[in-house]
């Protein structure tokens, strides 16, 4: 069957509102935010259904068509992109709070629903949902589940795999299991859900999440630290932890350079008087303001005088802590500053983060002197993203990339601590995977995949 016969079936079958012929699709779904160059797929779907999912499923199986499944676009790693030939399906239309429950902490939505309805339908209920990330107003559950999203949260709640009780997938034949269970003890067999989470639309299409919720805090504390090196940012965290356990809610480290292009690119006003290697921005929850006001500062005063802090803020309103969270918020000012910006997002033993960071440091000054780097990252659960200006390294991305996760692999960490690995990071999975791992993934895409139909050429080539 040649193209065209094909997409005349396709319409015939979903209706022309549902399926869009290549020429027809939207600039905004032919690329996302990875900056790869746009593509144009042979179709664009938008099914607002599971039935009409399993159909352009079925359809495509029988042709021997690839299929590219699309969230909210925002993914950093190319895993969205279609292809020349290839069906995109965007799950944009599948955008329903379909139940939430505050007694039992769960909420089924549609795989389209945005984080931040997510986030604003838990907060109605008294509740919150443990990921959070910059791109909440735009990325969709679908695909945060696709990529296994990490963000801010991630030090108390977990992964975005802590967050799925169930799920709804269709498979490349259209099969749809259904497992939307909401039990947290469910032995019955190999727990398949967790095949997906993580795995960039490359086994199945998610359609449905049942989603766990936490109790809000009745109170949160919320401070920025100076340290003088890592070895003291490892201690305060660890000081804060033993005091407040798994209360500490997010301790987000932030290099000098990263601060400074934060104030410059966002107009804000230094901090603290003087610069300082390194400032973390740190949130703890608890029951009374007051009681956890004064813990807080009692366990800095002790950090003080152990020489682990050299200067700190404790916020005393909601508009000072959101000035002291905008520091934090350069990462979405990168592409209009880097020219262009070559993100990295790699995970280490936490023990070896301040050493990484010098090593990359040191081995690009030393190839490209007068180059703009920022270091950040959610250090709680051993994140760290790096940001190199092209510019400054004369365009040199491939070289800059080579560079970074031959470090990564010779310090035992992962290329891809959240965004996942797409596109971009194909050709580094084998300095975080052995042989015999991807092997194995390979064994699990084909007993799923069996035609390769699922967003091919993304994570590894079979």
């Amino acid at each position: 069957m040649s193209h065209e016969q094909f997409l005349n079936e396709l319409i015939s079958t979903l209706g022309a509102d549902v399926a869009l012929r290549g020429t027809d699709t939207p600039e905004r779904c032919r690329t996302d935010w990875s900056g790869t160059p746009p593509q144009q797929p042979l179709a664009l779907v938008r099914p607002r259904t599971t039935e009409e999912v399993s159909a352009v499923m079925r359809l495509c199986s029988a042709h021997r068509v690839a299929v590219v499944p699309q969230g909210g676009l925002t993914g950093l790693a190319g895993a969205a992109v279609p292809m020349e030939g290839a069906v995109a399906l965007s799950l944009d239309r599948m955008n329903r709070i379909e139940d939430i429950d505050a007694k039992t902490g769960l909420m089924q939505v549609q795989a389209g629903v945005t984080l931040q309805a997510v986030q604003e339908a838990a907060v109605d209920v008294g509740m919150v949902f443990g990921v959070d990330l910059g791109a909440r107003g735009s990325c969709q559950i679908g695909g945060n589940v696709s990529t296994n999203a990490g963000g801010n949260g991630v030090l108390q709640h977990g992964m975005m795999r802590e967050q799925v009780l169930g799920l709804e997938v269709v498979l490349a034949d259209g099969t749809v299991l259904p497992m939307l269970r909401p039990m947290i003890k469910n032995n019955t067999g190999y727990d398949l859900k967790q095949f997906f989470i993580g795995a960039e639309g490359t086994l199945g299409i998610i359609t449905r999440v049942l989603l766990r919720l936490r109790p809000a805090p009745q109170a949160t504390a919320t401070t920025l630290v100076a340290m003088p090196d890592f070895d003291a940012a490892l201690a305060v965290l660890k000081r804060m932890q033993s005091r407040f356990g798994n209360s500490v809610a997010a301790y987000e480290l932030m290099w000098d350079s990263f601060v400074q292009a934060s104030m410059a690119w966002l107009k804000l006003a230094a901090p603290f008087e003087q610069r300082y290697p390194l400032l973390a921005l740190i949130n703890v929850d608890g029951k009374d303001e007051a009681q956890l006001q004064g813990d807080v500062q009692q366990v800095l005063e002790e950090a003080m005088e152990a020489g682990e802090v050299l200067d700190a803020i404790v916020a005393q309103s909601v508009a000072q802590v959101q000035q002291l969270w905008k520091l934090r918020e350069a990462p979405a000012e990168l592409n209009n500053n880097m020219h262009p910006a070559i993100n990295f997002d790699v995970s280490l033993p936490q023990a070896d983060i301040g050493r990484f960071a010098e090593a990359c440091m040191q081995a690009f000054a030393a190839r490209w002197p007068g180059h703009q780097a920022l270091y950040f990252g959610h250090v709680g659960d051993g994140n760290l993203h790096v940001s190199v200006d092209g510019k400054t390294v004369n365009g040199e991305c491939e070289q800059v990339e080579e560079l970074l996760y031959r470090i990564v692999g010779e310090m035992q960490g992962s290329v891809s601590a959240e965004h996942g690995i797409g596109l971009h990071k194909k050709p580094y999975l084998s300095n975080s995977r052995t042989p015999a791992e991807l092997a194995a993934m390979r064994a699990i895409k084909l007993a799923l995949d069996p035609l390769g139909l699922m967003n091919p050429g993304k994570v590894f080539d079979l």
